[in-house]
């Protein structure tokens, strides 16, 4: 207990926007580009708000590091691709900032945010406190020491049994306390180093021609031709329609044209792209583009 209480950051963290979040277990799979190729790191989501996310992830991130997360949001439809800077990790545990959100999906957050916003996310933790409290001081949960004086001996190891029991749970239980305080207290700290969100843009994109954008691309992978296509001799032009964000990010793919086997391996290729940012009058615009990807056989 005195080394858990010892590596618990002393530092009272001031923040001037509190940002509600609310608990969220559900699979979430973190995509992250190492030497260029993409990896995927399977985890599961802890708290979710408006900017942000907390995981517990089966690999390692690093503060910095921007990634592409992929969860499904309870009564929300389909599932959220997003994609996300690294703000916060420790151990396993790491918080994410959301960047680039559509407007659909921002808005579908904050519908589901608000809605649980009518429960307060502390108060169970609240309760399991006062119930850690009652244990710790042994009221309510004290077990009854009232009986006969007989065969004293067996009775004095029973009730020692049943103080070890207690005691572990105690500890047990205080372990766990520390161990929320920890990560709320990370999270705090997270909450108060991600910027005050601006009035969305209310310029449309731009629309620039698939040769223009060709000649801004500044990081391309490509696609992994599909086994069971290649088998069938499946071959062709997938074509999309893709948004570009203003530094130059694919914030959004929709496949308009190509065979069917071979669209999904076109969209999971593309995402990744990365060009130099499109200027307009000096300043950086979001673009609306088509992008081909042709898939042909040796």
């Amino acid at each position: 207990m005195t080394a858990a209480a010892t590596q618990a950051p002393a530092r009272v963290f001031t923040n001037t926007r509190r940002v509600p979040r609310f608990p969220l277990a559900v699979p979430a799979d973190v995509t992250v580009l190492r030497s260029g190729i993409p990896y995927s790191i399977p985890g599961r989501s802890v708290t979710l708000g408006e900017r942000g996310v907390g995981l517990v992830i089966a690999g390692e991130l690093y503060p910095g590091d921007s990634v592409g997360i992929e969860f499904r949001l309870p009564d929300a439809g389909g599932p959220f691709r997003l994609k996300a800077i690294v703000r916060y990790q420790a151990l396993l545990h790491c918080g994410l900032e959301f960047v680039s959100l559509t407007s659909e999906q921002q808005t579908l957050i904050e519908h589901w945010t608000r809605r649980k916003a009518v429960t307060n996310p502390i108060a169970s933790s609240s309760d399991a406190g006062s119930h850690f409290s009652n244990l710790s001081s042994g009221t309510a949960l004290a077990p009854s020491i009232a009986a006969p004086r007989k065969n004293a001996e067996p009775k004095r190891r029973g009730k020692r049994f049943r103080r070890a029991t207690w005691a572990a749970v105690a500890a047990v239980l205080l372990l766990s306390a520390l161990g929320w305080w920890h990560w709320h207290q990370a999270w705090g700290e997270l909450e108060s180093q991600i910027p005050a969100s601006g009035p969305p843009s209310q310029q449309p994109p731009t629309y620039v021609p698939a040769e223009a954008m060709q000649g801004l691309l500044t990081h391309k992978i490509e696609p992994i031709y599909p086994e069971a296509a290649r088998l069938a001799k499946v071959q062709g032009v997938v074509v999309l329609d893709a948004l570009i964000g203003a530094d130059g990010t694919v914030v959004d793919l929709r496949a308009i044209s190509g065979p069917d086997e071979l669209t999904s391996a076109a969209l999971d290729a593309v995402k990744w792209w990365r060009f130099q940012p499109y200027l307009v009058n000096g300043q950086a615009v979001q673009v609306k583009t088509r992008l081909a990807v042709d898939f042909r056989q040796n």
